[in-house]
Parts: structure tokens; sequence; C-alpha cells
């Protein structure tokens, strides 16, 4: 087994944008972000099947994995595409913060100065969501989640828009469940992950949801 540090996720005093203050839409919106918040620190599970692309400017890579959330337990992604790669599989304890790897580790360098690599991204996004500095929320018009998504962006409060590494998630309002996931450094997306099969329960969830 190799182990790997995760990149360290900012924590700061969850807080919502005033910039929508007045709207009705804003409104909305901001009480959704809350809501998916408390949903995603209650989660006790989760799972879903990822589409990762790691874009490293001259060097694109493209990614399939699985992953599956415990609370009390660990959280597992597993590759499935590329083919020479398929079966690796990288481990979070509960309570830890590195990444165990099985199998050969898949060797394609940092994308932001903390050392984010593809396979820290999934628990990155879900770090995000549950610890970040909410900077902006908006409900946005889509073909899918029955025609409407939650899209949060998540950053350090010090720094404006497209500076530093910022997150970006879009969710389906009626499950909670988490569409499309984004790293970006400086503007720069350096990590897009398109989710499918999301499911997840725990105490305060809305239920399970799942997405194709």
């Amino acid at each position: 087994m190799r182990c790997l540090r995760m990149s360290s996720i900012l924590i700061v005093t969850s807080c919502l944008s005033l910039a929508a203050c007045g709207s009705p839409s804003g409104a909305e919106a901001d009480e959704t972000a809350l809501e998916i918040r408390t949903d995603y620190l209650a989660m006790e599970r989760c799972s879903a099947t990822v589409d990762l692309t790691a874009d490293y400017g001259e060097r694109v890579y493209e990614y399939g994995l699985t992953f599956s959330y415990e609370r009390a337990g660990e959280t597992v992604l597993m590759l499935t595409a590329p083919e020479a790669a398929a079966g690796v599989s990288a481990h979070i304890r509960a309570g830890e913060t590195t990444l165990e790897y099985d199998g050969i580790r898949v060797e394609t360098g940092p994308l932001d100065p903390a050392g984010l690599s593809p396979m820290d991204a999934v628990p990155a996004l879900l770090a995000a969501v549950r610890e970040g500095y909410l900077a902006e929320t908006a409900l946005e018009g889509t073909e899918e989640a029955g025609g409407q998504a939650l899209h949060m962006v998540i950053r350090d409060p010090d720094v404006s828009a497209g500076s530093g590494t910022e997150y970006q998630l879009w969710f389906d309002p009626r499950d909670r469940a988490l569409l499309q996931g984004e790293v970006s450094v400086d503007g720069h997306t350096v990590v897009r992950c398109m989710f499918s099969d999301w499911s997840m329960s725990g105490p305060e969830t809305a239920g399970e949801g799942g997405t194709s």
C-alpha cells in the first residue's frame, strides 16, 4: 500500500453571499443551499459513479471511477477506466486524512499548489460542500434535475472570483443528488466530475436520490 496526503481544504465559518438579498429567486437558492449543506453534514453514507476529467493544460486525462462513503467506516474510490488502471483503489478511513492505495498508483502530478490529485477530487468536493465558504448560490435551468439545478460556488472568502482554488457544484434540489463538480485554480478548471447513480442516506437527508 502507498499513502498520499490529501490536499488541505480551507475550513471557515459557513456564510452565504449577500449578493442575492432582496431577490426571491436568490433567497430560494440560499435556503436550498443551506438545506443541502445540512443534509450533507448529516449524511451517513453515499455512493456514485463518476466520469472525471483532469486538465493539466498540455495534458488531459479521462477517468471512470466508483466511490462509496461511510461516515463510520471509510471512503473507497475504485478506478474503472482507463483499462490499464482499472481496479486500482484508494481508501480514506474515518477520522484520517490520507489516501491509501491498493495496486499501482496512477502518477499524473498535482493539479493545484496544495497537491490535489485526480483521486483527491471527489473527497475534496464533498468536504467543500460540508465545510467551505459559500460564496455564491443560484438556481439554474438544466435538462437534468427536472429542469432546475442548485449551483454552489465555494472559495476562500478573502479572494475574488476566479482567484485561488474554487469549487463549483450542481445539485438536484429535489433529492439533493450531486450532479456535477468542478475544481478550478485561478480561473482554469483543472478537474470536472460528472456524477451518476447517486445514492445517499442519513437521518437528516431527504432520502435516496439518483441521476443517470
